[in-house]
């Protein structure tokens, strides 16, 4: 058994400056067919071809050591186990707020009407906190370990995890130390940090806002200098519609440039990723014997690699359907990387094969049942449905409800409903069960058929079926014939069958749909914002507004204030006594819900300082993240406009079962690396040199 390679030694080398062959007693995968060990060494090389697929579909940098060991970790690491232990210890330790001092465990945020919420003891929180950052420095020393210490110290967001770690571990021990009993807890305000470094994309999106920001303040831009902000702080003024308009387009045009930046570093890494797996694969043979130089990769061996890949199941086998339409022809650089664009292409759902009848009869009633213009006469009737409970209901609106004969709407209801399920049983007839229940909008009209017939039969089982004077009574707060009708109402929801049959809005409800499915990184920023301001909302302004006078009798104290004033409203549950109360305060804010009446109360409770506070966070969340997110949905609109994106099924429809992520709204304008751009950098990889 050969000894394993050590970290030090190249995994290939490249000759600078020599014609290419590899230095006298250098065993490289080129040659691992022929030297001692060739299995283990041969497993090696597929392995780290692996690890770079891997890191390429993922975006992950290939920095990281080589050796067999270290790649066993790495994947150990990235494992859906591991990762998924890590997301839970990152949601475990930001949801320590809801509970720890001040515990939001109350029944109301009310000050008037609050009582004592329970405070855990001390110990409890402190426990699983500990646990969490244990978690943490384990993630962070595993991290350190497979980049190097030459990376670790370049990385700016590894050295802040590590000073992040060191800060919360010296306070967390101030705060045993001190019986929890300390009046301020930093590492608290740190929390956030574990949620960002854990998100490549909300980095980047972050990185994005440090650049753009300076941008946005700058002469040339004009945003945030007087007389813009001054504007901007009178948002209830009729001019401010405008400058908002202006502010997002300004925000447009500087966030979209450092974001294609960004989004082209990630396209380089996926690149430079599957390069370097070309690079492991062509120099081995896997059959005994060395391979020529420059043949390429052989099929079989790039099989071998996406076998182990974790990836898709749907992706991976249009990659291996990809690489067998080669036959056993050896891959070049430009097909192996253009297997890969696989990856960038929209799945196209297949549904089960109908089912055979040999019935003329039967067949033509399939054909008949199965098209589409049998989809459109449902749509039809939901509409009558529709129309007719909402003509009933506009004629019975000024009548009492002992008053009301619902006969005539009680046989509509039956009709319709019977017609419903004529309908799921024709399609599940001409379908099949299987291809029925592959289409999401059969799934939705079969479980509203089955509630809306099972409600249907207990009504007729209560009242009996309809006749004139017919009145169910009320039992509870609804009747069972009041559940029906607002039951039917759910039928409108059978329209968005037809929203991808006409492009306006197929482009709409496909770019409604992809944000909500791409926008994690935003999500994930907007609630780092929230948490952080939270916390500081807690230290600045915890127990100052206090209850008026005579809790049992506000009247008077209400008649006494002024109109419009945060005592007149009765805000009293918008304070900053706790974590969840501070949170539905911000939100207030960030919609612009009377925020004025917020500044003056505070300013009158706590001083006029704390006006910075809330134009700060009006400013982060409602002005700047509000926009951001409004330049995206503009982008992503733009870009499903274009009638090149005709060749790609929009999402929400039947065909896309995934949606275009982040990277791929963009695909069309990045620009792809040079040749020459991927070798430079490989040849500077610290635990990979190049044999060629």
């Amino acid at each position: 058994m050969a000894k394993p390679r050590a970290e030090s030694e190249p995994l290939l080398r490249r000759a600078r400056g020599g014609s290419g062959d590899c230095p006298a007693g250098l065993t490289t995968c080129r040659s691992v067919q022929a030297s001692p060990g060739a299995a283990a060494r041969w497993g090696l090389c597929i392995d780290q071809a692996v690890v770079f697929v891997e890191d390429a579909i993922k975006y992950r940098s290939i920095n990281h050591r080589m050796d067999t060991r270290s790649l066993w970790l790495y994947r150990c690491y990235y494992s859906n186990l591991c990762q998924r232990t890590l997301s839970f210890t990152i949601y475990l330790i930001l949801s320590l707020a809801f509970i720890e001092t001040p515990s939001s465990l109350s029944r109301t945020a009310d000050v008037r009407y609050r009582s004592p919420a329970w405070e855990p003891p001390c110990g409890l929180t402190e426990s699983v906190e500990v646990l969490c950052l244990l978690v943490f420095v384990a993630d962070l020393s595993v991290k350190g370990y497979l980049f190097g210490q030459a990376n670790f110290q370049k990385n700016l967001w590894l050295l802040g995890y590590l000073g992040v770690l060191v800060v919360s571990l010296i306070d967390w021990t101030v705060s045993v130390s001190l019986l929890c009993r300390e009046p301020l807890r930093v590492r608290r305000l740190l929390r956030p940090f574990f949620l960002l470094q854990n998100s490549s994309m909300m980095k980047k999106t972050l990185k994005c806002l440090r650049w753009s920001l300076p941008q946005m303040a700058s002469d040339d831009s004009g945003v945030f200098q007087e007389p813009g902000l001054c504007h901007l702080l009178h948002s209830l003024h009729p001019d401010s519609l405008f400058l908002m308009n202006l502010l997002t387009a300004i925000i447009y045009s500087q966030f979209r440039g450092y974001l294609m930046q960004s989004l082209q570093t990630s396209l380089f890494r996926r690149r430079l990723g599957t390069r370097a797996a070309y690079e492991v694969l062509s120099s081995t043979s896997g059959d005994g014997g060395a391979s020529p130089r420059g043949v390429g990769v052989k099929p079989q061996n790039l099989l071998d690699v996406l076998q182990k890949v974790q990836l898709n199941s749907f992706q991976k086998q249009a990659l291996i359907e990809k690489v067998r339409s080669y036959g056993d022809v050896p891959l070049s650089a430009s097909e192996f990387q253009r297997i890969f664009h696989e990856l960038d292409k929209t799945l196209v759902k297949e549904h089960p094969p109908r089912p055979e009848y040999q019935s003329p009869f039967l067949q033509s009633a399939q054909f008949l049942f199965g098209h589409y213009y049998f989809d459109y006469l449902g749509n039809f009737v939901a509409l009558g449905n529709v129309v007719s409970i909402c003509v009933f209901l506009v004629l019975d609106a000024d009548v009492l409800p002992g008053d009301r004969d619902d006969f005539i709407l009680g046989i509509l209801n039956c009709i319709f409903i019977l017609y419903y399920l004529l309908e799921m049983l024709l399609k599940v007839f001409a379908l099949g069960l299987q291809g029925y229940l592959s289409y999401p909008s059969n799934v939705f009209d079969g479980l509203l058929t089955t509630v809306l017939l099972v409600l249907e039969m207990s009504t007729l089982a209560v009242y009996r079926f309809p006749h004139p004077g017919w009145r169910p009574q009320m039992q509870g707060l609804l009747s069972l014939w009041d559940m029906a009708r607002l039951l039917n109402m759910l039928i409108v929801f059978r329209f968005l069958r037809i929203i991808p049959n006409m492009k306006p809005m197929a482009v709409v409800a496909s770019t409604v749909l992809g944000l909500v499915q791409n926008m994690r990184a935003f999500g994930g920023i907007l609630v780092v914002v929230y948490y952080v301001f939270a916390i500081i909302g807690i230290n600045l302004f915890r127990g100052v507004i206090v209850a008026p006078p005579g809790n049992s009798s506000l009247t008077p104290a209400n008649g006494s204030v002024p109109c419009g004033s945060f005592e007149q409203l009765e805000y009293w549950a918008n304070n900053f006594d706790d974590f969840a109360a501070a949170l539905i305060t911000l939100w207030n804010v960030m919609v612009v819900n009377n925020w004025q009446v917020f500044l003056d109360a505070y300013q009158r409770y706590s001083g006029p300082w704390s006006k910075i506070y809330f134009v700060s966070w009006w400013l982060v969340s409602s002005v700047i993240w509000v926009n951001l997110f409004l330049a995206l949905i503009l982008e992503n609109f733009l870009h499903k406009w274009d009638p090149q994106s005709h060749l790609q099924p929009l999402a929400g429809t039947e065909e896309a079962t995934y949606q275009m992520s982040v990277e791929l709204m963009f695909r069309d304008i990045l620009e792809e690396p040079k040749e020459e751009e991927l070798m430079e950098r490989l040849s500077r990889h610290p635990y990979l040199q190049l044999c060629r």
